[in-house]
């Protein structure tokens, strides 16, 4: 009883936390995001999906709990893509977004920056970006390149953009005293890379606009296609992308900015660029998480609010339609 209290029946393809609450979504993502998964080897990924394929077949060896299985659809959901069945390549992988990202967050932070340092952090952050939403996209109906590219150049461009012209009127601050200067050029990383990042999913994400996005009643059959839950599903990816930064980005420069003053490490500066690494890690590593569940993946919009061809196509009164990551 202990362990079916403490572990939940396995549900192949269902989440293993309730995701009606924040609680049960954090939990959920943490193991989404889960960096350990990268270590997974060839042979573990294989048993995995042969334990998954058991199951599914009614065909499971005896023995094997449901805490087995939950790690194994961890551990597939990790590396295979859902939708082409192939794997994901490390950096792009949604385990690998806060290791791999990491280096790109410190470098965005680093004091002192010139124009050309300024373009070519904000250029490794959004091609990273681009890389991570091409290779988690939603692959069920083909979608062009070229929107793609365009969400990438678009991204770039508008980082680049606005890191680089608030930079240049810093400089040109000259009422402000240089540690004030300093505080304001470290928080300029933030609103580039926030605006670049709504550009991204509005760019990237356009044709679900014009398309519409699947809508699903209490059964899993699709209703129809609804561009109003496709508005709603972007605009809450877009809140996503803005709040994800803002700590990532805010926090790190006022903790060192603290920290630059005790005496310690002013005599020992070699040890500023690894604890503001170490900062900038776990920073990162908290803001994913709780970012990404503050909307269930799976949101839900009362049919009322909908086209009326959909409510005349369903007698639910609410239906489900993927809000994407």
């Amino acid at each position: 009883m202990a362990e079916s209290a403490a572990c939940p029946a396995f549900q192949l393809g269902r989440p293993r936390y309730d995701q009606g609450s924040f609680l049960g979504r954090l939990r959920h993502f943490i193991d989404v995001i889960d960096p350990s998964t990268l270590f997974v080897s060839e042979k573990q990924l294989k048993e995995s999906i042969k334990l998954l394929d058991d199951f599914k077949h009614g065909t499971l060896p005896p023995g094997v709990s449901d805490s087995q299985l939950w790690d194994a659809q961890k551990i597939k959901q990790a590396i295979i893509h859902p939708d082409t069945g192939e794997k994901i390549f490390m950096p792009f992988r949604m385990s690998g977004y806060v290791p791999f990202g990491t280096p790109i967050v410190i470098g965005l932070l680093l004091p002192n920056q010139t124009v050309v340092s300024t373009i070519i952090w904000q250029w490794l952050n959004q091609s990273h970006n681009a890389c991570v939403n091409y290779a988690n996209r939603n692959a069920t109906k083909p979608t062009p390149t070229s929107k793609f590219l365009q969400g990438y150049v678009g991204a770039v461009t508008s980082a680049v953009s606005i890191a680089v012209g608030l930079n240049v009127l810093i400089q040109k601050a000259n009422k402000l005293s240089p540690a004030t200067r300093m505080i304001i050029q470290r928080l300029v990383p933030f609103p580039a890379v926030a605006s670049a990042n709504i550009c991204n999913v509005g760019l990237m994400r356009h044709n679900e606009l014009s398309e519409g996005v699947d809508v699903l009643d209490n059964n899993g059959k699709v209703v129809g296609s609804s561009k109003i839950a496709a508005r709603h599903a972007i605009m809450e990816t877009a809140f996503t992308r803005v709040v994800l930064p803002m700590p990532i980005f805010v926090l790190p420069p006022i903790i060192m900015s603290y920290l630059e003053r005790l005496r310690f490490l002013q005599s020992h500066r070699r040890l500023l660029l690894p604890i503001h690494s170490v900062v900038c890690l776990v920073t990162f590593g908290l803001s994913l998480p709780v970012a990404i569940s503050l909307f269930p993946q799976m949101s839900q919009i009362e049919v009322s609010r909908l086209e009326p061809e959909i409510a005349m196509a369903t007698d639910c009164k609410v239906v489900t339609y993927n809000k994407g990551l």
